[in-house]
């Protein structure tokens, strides 16, 4: 085995090899238990159950181990509670969907549980290599799960869309790694910092690979410009891999983002503070703009997806505790408001109707009215009304931004909060005052109810009573409080 590695490291390594061991097992599970669906089903919430367990059994540790590749503290531990919650939220959104579809549950529970796994190791990495390793076993399962409607043309094209620009952005991300690699001589975040700290003048090849670093994220958050693929894919792709992608996938991107930059580049911050507040501005004030126009669902939700990762980047931008916690504070409401909305649009699916477009949603009050009020809270958090957990997660980014002295950005946050409003206000007016109704009844599953009331009370709770999320993001957040000492500050 590797110097470092003992056998001590398998029993932290526990959540990934439970999940590992269940992914398999719902295969199994799948070819050789009758009524197959809900035998898979069941294996899937058991094995995120027993995973989620296992994350919390971690909670005060702060060990590093893999010789170095992987490290165990509240960091990684709040955002693979994100990850293990969005999970379970959109495995329970799914089973009505699939039988819609006609599709097997099987193999699609194991690529949700591949996608999770791979989450997991994205935020634990502390070095290039895992979170490299991480992110590719992340992207592969949902390229394939955007096309897992093979019938579907529109499934079709979102896969190979995602998977084209997704190895684009690959190759970008990792010639900015191999150069970062160069310039330091190692791939572990720690040793690129001290590398970085003791080096003397800059070159232009570290300019480079910083560029090319915030380049290939920016794709993996869909950030402007590089949010190209997210309508098509959103659109196309089946709305419960939708949600998990907005979700999902974008926590784990930042928590890779936090990882390499405030924790392996501090000593560059002054540059990537730059590029990213010229991205933040452009990728919430673009995404808010794009999305008024939009009468599809989730292309709406797509645009407002990409405003709201240029909302967090705003915790980046900061590069301080404050604006980290900021960061972590709004990803985990973000899951409860984004992947409840997803859940709606996903019990308009039915075999007359496609449900995912505005007009889909005309008369939801008086065919599904707990479902209407759910969704009327989801858009009002969205938009950051209070008494709502939205509007605490954009309250504490705004006090980050100031404290950190960037007024400008928080002004931008401000105007485009106010913007979107009008869109995410079209989609209750639709709900509540417009009667036309069509296609067939619209039904709700125990599953899908359930997701839908942990979604709400989630919207609801951090929004009412939020001192609990506040002090354990500041907790993970304290990872990184010796690691930027003195932040550049853009006026």
């Amino acid at each position: 085995m590797p110097a470092g590695f003992t056998a001590a490291d398998f029993y932290y390594l526990l959540p990934e090899l439970l999940l590992t061991g269940g992914a398999l097992l719902v295969l199994v599970v799948d070819v050789l238990l009758p009524r197959r669906e809900w035998a898979a089903l069941g294996m899937t919430l058991l094995t995120l159950a027993v995973t989620g367990a296992a994350v919390v059994g971690f909670t005060g540790v702060d060990t590093t181990i893999s010789a170095g590749l992987l490290a165990i503290d509240g960091f990684a531990t709040f955002f693979k509670s994100i990850v293990i919650v969005s999970a379970l939220l959109t495995v329970l959104m799914s089973p009505a969907y699939l039988r819609v579809e006609t599709v097997r549950p099987g193999e699609y529970y194991f690529l949700i549980l591949c996608a999770t796994l791979g989450m997991l190791f994205m935020a634990s990495g502390v070095d290039l290599i895992t979170l490299f390793i991480g992110l590719e076993t992340m992207a592969v399962s949902f390229y394939i799960l955007a096309g897992y409607l093979k019938p579907n043309q529109r499934s079709n094209e979102a896969s190979v869309k995602y998977f084209l620009l997704g190895g684009f952005s690959l190759g970008i991300l990792l010639y900015g790694m191999s150069l970062l690699y160069g310039e330091t001589g190692t791939t572990s975040l720690a040793g690129i910092a001290e590398a970085l700290a003791a080096g003397g003048e800059r070159s232009l090849t570290l300019s480079l690979a910083l560029i090319l670093l915030v380049a290939g994220m920016g794709f993996k958050i869909a950030a402007v410009p590089f949010h190209m693929w997210a309508p098509d894919v959103y659109e196309g792709a089946p709305t419960p891999v939708t949600a998990y992608l907005s979700v999902g996938s974008k926590a784990a991107s930042f928590a890779m983002i936090l990882r390499i930059f405030i924790e392996g580049l501090p000593g560059l911050v002054a540059d990537w503070q730059v590029l990213f507040w010229a991205l933040a501005a452009v990728t919430m004030t673009v995404g808010n703009i794009a999305a008024i126009s939009q009468s599809n669902i989730k292309r709406m939700l797509a645009y407002s997806s990409i405003a709201h990762a240029g909302y967090i980047l705003i915790g980046v931008v900061a590069a301080t505790e404050r604006g980290v916690a900021a960061a972590l504070v709004y990803l985990w409401v973000y899951i409860f408001m984004q992947l409840g909305a997803f859940a709606v649009v996903a019990m308009l699916r039915r075999q007359d109707v496609i449900g995912d477009e505005l007009k889909d949603l005309s008369g939801l009050y008086l065919r599904r009215p707990l479902a209407a009020v759910a969704m009327l809270i989801f858009m009002l958090s969205l938009g950051g009304i209070p008494p709502t957990a939205g509007f605490m997660g954009k309250l504490w980014l705004f006090g980050a931004a100031i404290e950190s002295g960037f007024v400008w950005l928080a002004v931008i946050f401000v105007v485009n909060s106010v913007i979107s409003l009008y869109y995410y206000y079209r989609v209750i007016v639709f709900m509540w005052l417009k009667d036309e109704t069509a296609g067939s009844e619209i039904a709700m599953n125990p599953a899908m109810a359930t997701a839908l009331v942990i979604a709400v009370i989630g919207s609801l709770l951090f929004g009412v009573y939020p001192q609990v999320l506040f002090d354990h993001a500041q907790v993970a957040a304290d990872l990184f409080g010796s690691a930027v000492s003195s932040t550049a500050v853009l006026q």
